[in-house]
This record gives structure tokens, sequence and C-alpha cells, in this order.
């Protein structure tokens, strides 16, 4: 039996211009030119100010409130189009002079050193052997299939199957045994093993095999690995016959081997500078806060399209192609028009959070001690700023800031509150550094366990379980007493 019923919803959406302005701000400085260059492709109304010629006469956008969450109402193309709200003289000046920091510095290319990466390496070397077809296939299918550690994980049969069905090679597993034991003899030493054991007695065997520390320090990995790396050091003492000399030295040995020999070769392709989005100085006690340079394109409506916009406007507007190329138009001016006020909100949400994080920890940001940070939560500076933890969040968790003793990502600042005996409240990184510091300083034949780091924070006033010291140790990365203990 059919019901009709009425029924009453509050309803909260977000526009598509609000779903924009969320992603671009999430968006750190260096992944920005990125998206604006993928903004620049898909969008012609929208063109690079800084690529024109600024001594011709050009028209930007108009300015509206960046308060004003992009609300825009959709206008059916029935409606009456005016011109004069995409036409206006730009001042690129007043759009990012107060933005931009040292833009020499911030638009400067990181220089990478051109050489052979670490799988190019590899073939070079198999290229100098006289192998015949099939065992040269056969190489350089191991080294293709070598991860980033330089190891091979793959099994044996595997190999052989990709052999088989992508390069027609019909392949025995002595065939390529013997040819992956080739490419364990190339620089650097131990690539190719199949697992850490395989890969250290590999680069142990290509030293003086005569030496008996050395032959000692094999006898350690072929047989007491577990307990090398849990740090038995009494039994393998006494399964070895040494004293506690002789075995640091055979120690001594065996760290100085790379347990990831392919990461010596793959550095050259990482990412090894960090490009801040913020610059904090310091200027004899007062601190000034700018932002990347980069975070200021200078972006504006495309002058074409906006003739072309008057020119349809003047049209007759009965036809309907005509209607659709007013429709299409539109669209694109409209698209250009909310993704630069997306941009400039992104940057004044970006400056307005960030000022607030360096007043709030001013004494901090001055001296660069960790004692100075205060506890700090994502609710106090989104009361501050007066928007949502939300926002606050995005601008943390992916932005950096470039100060006179570091580069630091923001989230680094956030902390909670730990209240000590005297009723006063801190840090908890001050706890850390507590830590940190007894463990620096620790005798490393008896290190600290986390009872003993327990009873010292107590002494200086700090009540803290000892789970909670676990906790903070491990966010610190920093093994427990036994896997601290050194000979």
């Amino acid at each position: 039996m059919l019901k009709q019923t009425l029924q009453q919803k509050l309803l909260q959406k977000l526009s598509p211009q609000q779903i924009q302005f969320i992603k671009l701000l999430q968006v750190p400085t260096v992944s920005l030119d990125a998206r604006i260059k993928e903004e620049l492709e898909e969008n012609p109304a929208l063109e690079d100010g800084s690529l024109t010629n600024m001594s011709e006469p050009t028209e930007e956008y108009p300015d509206r409130d960046p308060d004003d969450n992009f609300e825009m109402e959709e206008r059916s193309t029935e409606e009456e189009f005016s011109v004069e709200e995409y036409i206006q003289e730009d001042d690129f000046n007043e759009y990012s002079s107060s933005y931009s920091g040292d833009d020499e510095d911030d638009r400067k290319e990181i220089p990478v050193a051109i050489q052979d990466s670490f799988y190019e390496n590899l073939r070079n070397q198999l290229d100098l052997l006289a192998l015949s077809d099939k065992l040269y296939q056969i190489g350089l299918q191991i080294i293709g299939s070598l991860d980033d550690d330089g190891y091979l994980r793959r099994p044996i049969h595997s190999l052989i199957d990709d052999l088989a069905f992508s390069q027609n090679v019909i392949a025995e597993e002595q065939d390529v045994l013997e040819i992956l034991q080739v490419v364990q003899e190339f620089d650097p030493a131990g690539v190719g093993a199949r697992d850490l054991q395989e890969c250290l007695l590999i680069q142990l065997r290509k030293k003086d095999t005569t030496n008996p520390i050395i032959q000692k320090a094999v006898i350690v990995i072929e047989k007491y690995l577990e307990e090398f790396i849990k740090k038995h050091y009494d039994k393998i003492e006494k399964q070895l016959g040494v004293d506690s000399v002789e075995l640091r030295e055979i120690f001594a040995e065996i760290l100085k081997l790379n347990p990831k020999p392919g990461d010596s070769g793959a550095v050259a392709g990482k990412q090894l500078h960090v490009i801040p989005d913020f610059h904090i100085s310091n200027n004899d006690g007062v601190l000034h806060l700018t932002l990347n340079g980069r975070n200021a394109p200078e972006l504006r409506v495309s002058r074409s399209y906006q003739e072309m916009f008057a020119h349809y406007e003047k049209a007759e507007k009965n036809d309907k192609k005509m209607k659709d190329a007013v429709q299409f138009v539109k669209q694109k001016l409209d698209s250009a028009k909310w993704f630069i006020d997306a941009i400039k909100q992104r940057q004044q949400t970006l400056l307005k959070t960030m000022n607030a994080i360096m007043e709030y920890q001013y004494d901090y940001f001055l001296k660069g001690d960790d004692r100075l940070l205060k506890p700090m939560i994502l609710k106090d500076i989104a009361e501050r700023i007066e928007m949502d933890i939300s926002t606050v969040s995005r601008v943390a968790n992916s932005k950096y800031v470039q100060t006179e003793f570091g580069t630091f990502l923001l989230k680094s600042f956030f902390s909670e509150a730990i209240q000590t005996d005297s009723g006063e409240e801190v840090s908890n990184k001050e706890v850390k550094k507590i830590l940190e510091e007894c463990i620096a300083n620790e005798d490393k034949r008896k290190p600290l366990a986390d009872e003993k780091l327990t009873d010292i924070l107590k002494e200086k006033g700090y009540s803290i379980a000892r789970r909670t010291v676990a906790k903070y140790r491990e966010a610190m990365n920093i093994p427990v007493a036994r896997l601290r203990k050194e000979l």
C-alpha cells in the first residue's frame, strides 16, 4: 500500500569550490607547481601571468571577499551576463607581494649529480662479461628483479617462468643459480642476496678470509645470527670460546657491513631536500614570518576568453549553438576565477595558521630549545584563528617551516600536556628530551631499562607510568635496553 509522507532534513554539503579549496590547502609547496600546471592544462581560460608580456594591457578577475567560501549561484544560459564581471585591470604586485618570501632562494633548482642508477651500474658490469645470449638474458632478468635494497626476493621458479613467458627463454634452475652467483660478485658487495644472512656472508667472503677475526665473523653469521641480532653476547662468547675483547673485534667487522647494498646506488634518485612552506627569521628578538614565494603564482583570467565572452554576449542568444558556446566560455571563466580565489584563500589560511603557531610558541622559535615548547593541540590554534580543527590539521600535516635552527614539519610543534608534581603543565616534548639525554648518557654495557627511566623522571618531578615511558621511547625509535647493550 502506497503512503505519502513529508520529511524535513537538515543537511550540510560542501560546494565544489569549497572542495577545491580543501584539496589545495593540503598540497605542500613542493607539489603546488604541479597542481597549478595541471589546472593550466585543463582550463584554457586560466593563464600564468609570469609568462605574459606585462607591457600589454591585461585584465584580471575582480576581487572578491575571501571569506565568502566561494558561494556562487549557478545561473542559466537564459540570464544576462555582465562582461565587466570578468574584466578589470591587473595588479600583480597587490596580488603577490604580501605573500612572497625570497623568490630567488625559493625557486632555486636542486642540483642532482649525473650518475648511473643502481640497475644501470649492475647492467654495465654484466655487459663486460663474455656470456651467451641465453645467460645474458637470465642476468638481465635477475638484475631487473632486485628490490631497492639490492635483494632478490623472488623465488627461482618465478624467474624461470618470467623468462619463458616474457623473453621466450627456456632456462633450467641450475642456469639461473649459476648467473645469480655471478651477479653476487658485482659491486656493491652483497647485491643479489636472497636474505640478510646471505648478504652479510657475501661481503665477509670478499674480505681477507685468512684473518682469524673474519673467519669467526663468518661463523657468527652462519650459526649465531639470531643471537647476534638479539645481542646474546654471553652465549656467543661461550660457543666461540673467545673473550669479550676478541668478540668486540669480531662484531666491529660485522658492523662495517652494509645490510642494504642497493641503498648506496639509489640515493641519487631519492628526494633529499625539503622545500619549506614558511620562513621564520629573528630580527633582534622580533620574529618575522614569510610565506614561500612559490605559493603566490601570478595567475589571471585569459584576455582572449574575456573578449570571446564579450562577443558572445552581444550576439544573438536564441541560437542553441550560441547558448552552448556562451555556457562553455562562462564555465571556463568561472572555473579560472574560482581557482585563483582558492589559491588566494590558501595563502591567507596558511599565513594565518602559521602566524598563530609562531605566536603560541614564540619563545621556542626565538631559541630553538625543545624545552620551551608549550603544550599545544590542534584545538588551541583552531580557536585562535576561528577556523575548524580539520583546517589546522591539513596545514600542520603537510607543511614545513624553515627556522634559524632547522626545517621542521608543523606537526612536530603540537604536543600533549603533562602535569608535573608542582602542578605545572609542560609539553611531552620536554619529557622526551629528558629521556633522549638519559639514554644518550647511559652506560652502554648496562643500559637503562624502562623502569629505571621512569624512576629518573619521577625524581625530576614527572610522574609518568612505565608504559608511557615505553610509548615515548618507541615514538623516538629507540630500542629496548637489551638491544642498546654494547660490549
